[in-house]
């Protein structure tokens, strides 16, 4: 667990300042992602692979952010959270170019798998941040925060549509694009609050299992999660396929899916705010529930649509708030986040390719009552995000967090 330093407490403008660094560093990390996807087909040809061996070579970022996550806690206990977060990240960025450099399948899994690892590590570090910065200005930040993530990465995939419309070598794209956000991310770390550990606090262990209040959240983030990766990945296939719609309409469908994810996290902390985490969920669960079926029945490509925007609508700020609750579930919120972080890495790696096979057997409608009984599970398991709802005798801003330096978990609101 990292808290303020001692005797030093942070006033109300330095939290501020520290919400909008922590969403400079999400959008960062998003544009990194959104720029290495439009260049996946260039990647590809360079590296020689089959659409088998891309899939193969696609799982190993999830591998190596699922096995370094943990690292994340030990570090930020090291070196303090601002410096932490300053290293994994320009590590991110950095990281960007390694896959358009692999020449083979071999190498662009062993770059792939550096560059989810350090993807994996520094989200651990800068959802903690989110956490602590919600915890002191007494709202709702990290749905916001999440939705930055989602515009950086419609940023680094407008970029990188234009660098390969003009046939640009995707080596050099990289390169210009990972430098500008390395320097971009480190003048945004520079914002965050530098969280250090107490002096007699004992390291947390470098690997570990997540604690039981992780599995249990993170269930609910696996139920999200699956859906948002089963939409992405095979709403256009969906339509195509079972709607027999054109391509145009079919790609359509995806990205007007990114779009409402996006757009309900940026709105959605006011809705957290006014109705809890408990509550928006099982709503959320509702409405994904809905579009599940719509998607299921539909009897053409507009009504599919809307099902698909149901869907986005209804688990867009369930990951969010599992990460805020999750930092609020025990004495060590880095490691309870990492938790939860492998847990939904492992929904988002799974997912398309559960959809595929059951698909295959059966067909891609019985692929979606399988999203649409997950959505459900929303509804039935929101309680336990209870943690994500802040305290009602909330601590003025720049207040030592007296809870968690005694190691004691957070009272939730009931």
């Amino acid at each position: 667990m990292t808290t303020e330093s001692t005797a030093t407490a942070f006033g109300t403008e330095q939290v501020r300042r520290a919400r909008f660094a922590v969403a400079a560093v999400f959008t960062v990390h998003g544009a990194v992602t959104g720029s290495f996807a439009t260049r996946v087909p260039w990647i590809q040809d360079h590296a020689g692979a089959s659409a088998g061996q891309l899939g193969i070579a696609l799982a190993f970022p999830a591998i190596g952010a699922s096995l370094a996550m943990p690292l994340a806690s030990a570090i930020s206990h090291r070196f303090g959270a601002r410096s932490a977060l300053r290293g994994l990240l320009a590590l991110w960025t950095l990281a960007l170019v390694l896959p358009a450099l692999a020449p083979n399948l071999l190498t662009l899994c062993a770059a792939l798998f550096v560059f989810g690892a350090s993807a994996g590590m520094s989200d651990v570090a800068m959802n903690a941040l989110g956490v602590e910065v919600e915890n002191r200005l007494d709202k709702s930040i990290m749905s916001g925060l999440h939705g930055m993530w989602s515009v950086g990465a419609l940023i680094g995939s407008a970029a990188g549509t234009v660098a390969a419309h003009v046939g640009a070598d995707a080596r050099l794209h990289h390169v210009l694009a990972a430098l500008v956000l390395t320097m971009i991310g480190l003048i945004a770390c520079q914002g965050v609050l530098d969280l250090r550990s107490e002096p007699d606090e004992e390291p947390p262990p470098r690997f570990t299992l997540p604690p039981r209040s992780a599995l249990v959240i993170g269930a609910v983030g696996f139920c999200a999660v699956f859906a948002e990766g089963a939409s992405l990945d095979w709403s256009a296939v969906y339509l195509r396929d079972i709607m027999d719609s054109s391509a145009g309409l079919a790609a359509a469908s995806t990205t007007a899916f990114a779009l409402t994810m996006a757009v309900a996290r940026i709105a959605g902390d006011k809705v957290v705010d006014r109705f809890g985490a408990v509550r928006t969920v099982r709503v959320g669960g509702v409405l994904a529930t809905v579009g599940g079926v719509l998607v299921v029945v539909a009897p053409g490509a507009v009504p599919a649509m809307c099902g698909f925007g149901l869907l986005g609508l209804g688990v867009a700020v369930v990951v969010p708030l599992a990460f805020a609750a999750a930092g609020r579930s025990g004495p060590n919120p880095s490691q309870a986040i990492a938790g939860v972080a492998t847990i939904t890495y492992t929904s988002g790696l799974i997912a398309p390719s559960a959809i595929g096979s059951l698909a295959e057997a059966t067909s891609l409608v019985v692929s979606f009552g399988l999203v649409t009984v997950l959505a459900f599970g929303l509804v039935l398991g929101a309680g336990v995000l209870r943690a994500g709802d802040r305290q009602v005798t909330a601590k003025a801003v720049g207040a030592p967090d007296v809870a968690k330096t005694a190691g004691a978990p957070a009272e939730p609101r009931a």
